[in-house]
């Protein structure tokens, strides 16, 4: 294990007055899956959305605490900057429905005006590509939209268009909710071999898939952290009672 990339440290959210986390601690492991589960409207997504500052975006909503990228505040940084470094995967499959699948995965840098030269859009596109194993299938219409995809590609792109930009983290927002059994699959065999690469934080609220592709599990309810460890030893001894229930089906 490689130490920690990302800590959370005292960390609330509210919408207004309205509290929605409180008083978050974790430390999330470099290159590896971490996966956030809870029942519905527990504050995984508004923890995430903390993580690469996308909360401070709707109107009211203010968070306490840090998070260090690294040992930086990422609430002293430039949120741009966070968002290069802390990408994100939302639930459904968003590609850019005018873009070419090339101009997709490259979308970050045009919408960043960050200039770099066709050879770096080939090769980053090809690698990107290569990464959540759509390459082969895309190689020879590249200059198709990406809406022309199935469901699940269409998130295999998205996830492209978030590696493009090189993050240290990736943030998964229930990636698989809205795709089929197949596709599932085929996105979880892609987190876990993404990690290679990449940090990945997946929230989800499907318990099985958090046992199939996590290495560590944290487990939220009304805005607490309740547990957080090694996934193995938390669905196997959970040491909270509530964990336990939510893991057999007693709420959720």
């Amino acid at each position: 294990m490689e130490g920690t990339i990302l800590k959370i440290e005292n960390l609330s959210a509210y919408f207004g007055e309205q509290q929605v986390l409180k008083d978050i601690n974790m430390s999330i492991p470099r290159k590896k899956v971490t996966a956030i589960m809870g029942p519905s409207g527990c504050g995984k997504t508004t923890l995430i959305r903390c993580i690469n500052r996308m909360h401070e975006l709707v109107p009211g909503a203010r968070v306490t605490g840090r998070v260090l990228l690294g040992g930086k505040n990422v609430y002293t940084m430039d949120p741009i900057i966070v968002r290069r470094k802390i990408g994100m995967v939302f639930q459904e499959p968003n590609p850019f429905p005018t873009m070419s699948i090339y101009d997709n995965v490259i979308a970050g840098y045009k919408l960043n005006g960050i200039k770099i030269s066709r050879e770096e859009q080939d090769r980053i596109v090809e690698e990107s590509l290569k990464k959540v194993a759509l390459w082969d299938e895309v190689k020879d219409s590249l200059h198709r939209r990406g809406t022309f995809f199935s469901g699940g590609q269409q998130q295999r792109l998205c996830i492209a268009r978030a590696l493009a930009m090189e993050p240290e983290v990736l943030l998964l927002d229930e990636p698989t909710s809205a795709l089929d059994p197949k596709a599932t699959s085929r996105i979880e065999e892609l987190i876990t071999a993404l990690k290679r690469h990449v940090t990945i934080i997946l929230v989800t609220h499907n318990i099985a898939q958090a046992a199939r592709v996590s290495d560590f599990t944290a487990f939220l309810y009304v805005g607490e952290l309740i547990e957080f460890g090694p996934s193995e030893k938390l669905f196997s001894v959970p040491e909270d009672k509530r964990t336990e229930e939510y893991l057999t089906g007693k709420f959720g």
